[in-house]
């Protein structure tokens, strides 16, 4: 059996039904179905659990507890969800703000004494859907802040089947995940505009207007002051160029932004 935390989130959900298709016995966790990691690795039988996906968020500063606590319980093998800027400076990893804990998720799996895999991904595509959804149902004009600032998004489709394939036993180590290409925000517009088939503009505002309008949607003040610094650190290049972890790991070519994009288009 595998145990799966943050089984309705972002990753977790496509993770499941990965594992859920191809046979294997699942055990979910989720703050849904009231349950715990804690409380379900205690309950089960020693050796039940064969292998655990761990998610930063879900382990908050509890990695290594939790990581003992599977080790213990017969579970040989770990999966924890962590981030390409895992090694940057803590105040200059905007998810961190949001509740994630790569970096100590990041190390106690490799302090745990299982057999592990890091999953450092790159920023999702599905990002984009709240960066420029909304403006997108009331016009043809997003108004977002360095037009220039370039990474490579990753479908999280992409990350969950990586994530299946270590839970398997694939792979050891840090894999560093990607999606197939760098682009600029400004491209991204421009990649929406091509698949939705709407005449989209990019409208550079500073980032003091960027921001007001993020935090006016509820957005905490410093998690959008620690992006604006991101965006801004990184401008001059690009963020994390595209690796080929995911066709290596996975026999075919990463999915592509546009792929995504035309299989969103009710999210834009």
């Amino acid at each position: 059996m595998i145990l799966v935390t943050g089984a309705t989130g972002t990753i977790g959900r496509h993770l499941v039904a990965t594992l859920n298709a191809e046979g294997v016995a699942v055990r979910a966790v989720s703050r849904a179905a009231n349950t715990t990691v804690e409380g379900v690795l205690g309950a089960a039988a020693p050796g039940e659990i064969a292998a655990m996906f761990l998610h930063p968020r879900v382990a908050g500063d509890r990695a290594a507890q939790i990581l003992a606590l599977a080790a213990d319980q017969g579970v040989r093998r770990a999966v924890v969800l962590s981030a390409m800027n895992v090694d940057d400076p803590l105040d200059q990893q905007p998810s961190r703000l949001a509740g994630d804990r790569n970096r100590e998720i990041d190390r106690a799996a490799a302090a745990s004494g299982l057999s592990w895999v890091s999953l450092r991904a790159s920023s999702f595509a599905s990002n984009t859907t709240r960066a420029f959804g909304p403006q997108l149902r009331f016009g043809d004009v997003v108004r977002y802040p360095f037009r220039g600032f370039e990474e490579s998004l990753i479908d999280e489709r992409d990350v969950a089947e990586v994530a299946a394939r270590a839970l398997l036993g694939e792979g050891d180590g840090i894999l560093e995940l990607t999606g197939p290409q760098s682009l600029t925000h400004g491209e991204q517009v421009a990649v929406l505009g091509a698949v939705l088939g709407r005449p989209l503009r990019f409208e550079e505002v500073t980032p003091e207007a960027a921001a007001a309008q993020m935090t006016s949607r509820g957005l905490p003040p410093a998690f959008v002051e620690a992006l604006m610094a991101r965006y801004r650190r990184h401008l001059a290049a690009p963020q994390h160029p595209p690796t080929p972890t995911v066709e290596e790991v996975l026999k075919r070519p990463a999915r592509s932004f546009a792929q995504y994009v035309a299989e969103h288009r009710d999210a834009f």
